[in-house]
């Protein structure tokens, strides 16, 4: 979401049009997972949902890119009248749209049924998607006081920080279900940061790597360990398991926060090398990103109800071709509702 009105970083913007349509990709490929372990569609499937798993940590990290430069002020008052309260209507609306879609498929007008949807909204019981603006209700809650740590902490500081992030927020989560960790009890058990706070670290993760930018090198190293850890972990595990095994695709594993910085040091590395029309259309996609990943679930659902799936054919094909559609009818939905001003002020 932008923040301002300030010169736009194009950086941010290839980060962010690579974040949605990996969005896109990770809900499209899902389908795929139902496919015979490990038969080719499913180590299709499992591999276009490794290459873009790092997407929604790649949004929390431009948010800190964006949010916590202490150049750019960020007064309470626009945080709670503006930016948060823009997050919590387009949840809360968005969330009674969906609820409205399967009232309205199912059939079921009753008040209780109904009364039932609005209770359920009310109750954070929403489309599966929108846990990310849950998510962010949180971050943002949070920006006064990482905005602090960034204003007054030094690089060391700053790294030292990511390290206690690193180690409770993303390394314990990957290795708890592993012996020794599972003998574990009592306090040590609640010394792991859970998902929702951990995604602050990863908002000054962004910050940190905008400001200290890792080589091409380096960040090509990232992405490379960590896409392998991702696709072998969970082909590995699920094949021995025979079920998928979703430990490694989780936001807060360490193989994902090692792609998220590969795909991050990548696109800041690159961002001088855009102009012209990519620039341009790279831009639009950016500005669209959030509408597009509020309404790409109900052109999902459109997908199954006219009978279109992954695996009608090969995945391999299936999965690209499916998400490029998805993003195109999701980018002209935005199109179309941006020309409402009280929607594209306050609802995308």
């Amino acid at each position: 979401m932008e923040t301002s009105k300030s010169v736009r970083d194009i950086g941010i913007d290839f980060l962010k049009a690579i974040a949605i349509f990996g969005v896109i990709i990770i809900h499209t490929c899902s389908a795929g997972y139902s496919n015979p372990i490990p038969s080719f569609n499913w180590l299709s499937s499992v591999f276009f949902g490794s290459v873009v798993r790092a997407s929604v940590p790649i949004f929390f990290m431009c948010s800190g890119a964006l949010l916590l430069t202490p150049e750019k002020e960020l007064p309470l008052s626009r945080l709670y009248t503006k930016n948060l309260l823009k997050i919590v209507l387009s949840m809360f609306i968005w969330a009674l749209g969906y609820k409205a879609y399967h009232l309205i498929v199912a059939g079921t007008y009753s008040m209780h049924d109904i009364f039932q949807a609005f209770k359920e909204v009310l109750l954070f019981k929403q489309e599966f998607h929108l846990y990310f603006l849950q998510i962010m209700v949180v971050v943002y809650v949070f920006l006064p006081v990482t905005r602090i740590i960034t204003k007054h902490a030094a690089k060391k500081e700053l790294k030292y920080a990511l390290a206690v992030w690193f180690l409770l927020g993303i390394v314990y989560p990957t290795v708890k279900p592993f012996w020794p960790v599972t003998l574990l009890s009592g306090i040590p058990v609640q010394w792991m940061i859970n998902m929702t706070y951990a995604a602050i670290g990863y908002g000054l993760l962004g910050y940190y790597l905008s400001q200290y930018l890792i080589s091409l090198k380096w960040s090509i190293l990232f992405l490379v360990v960590g896409f392998l850890g991702v696709y072998g972990g969970t082909v590995f595990m699920s094949v021995r398991t025979e079920t998928l095994y979703q430990n490694f695709l989780e936001g807060m594993s360490v193989c994902v926060a090692l792609l998220a910085i590969g795909v991050f040091g990548l696109c800041y590395n690159l961002k001088s090398s855009i102009g012209g029309k990519t620039a341009t259309v790279i831009s639009k996609l950016s500005k669209a990103s959030f509408c597009i990943y509020l309404v790409h679930v109900f052109w999902l659902y459109f997908f199954n109800f006219l009978g279109i799936s992954v695996n009608g054919f090969p995945c391999l094909l299936s999965i690209p071709l499916i998400s490029c559609l998805n993003l195109a009818l999701s980018y002209c939905t935005f199109l179309f509702l941006s020309k409402i001003p009280l929607i594209r002020n306050w609802l995308i």
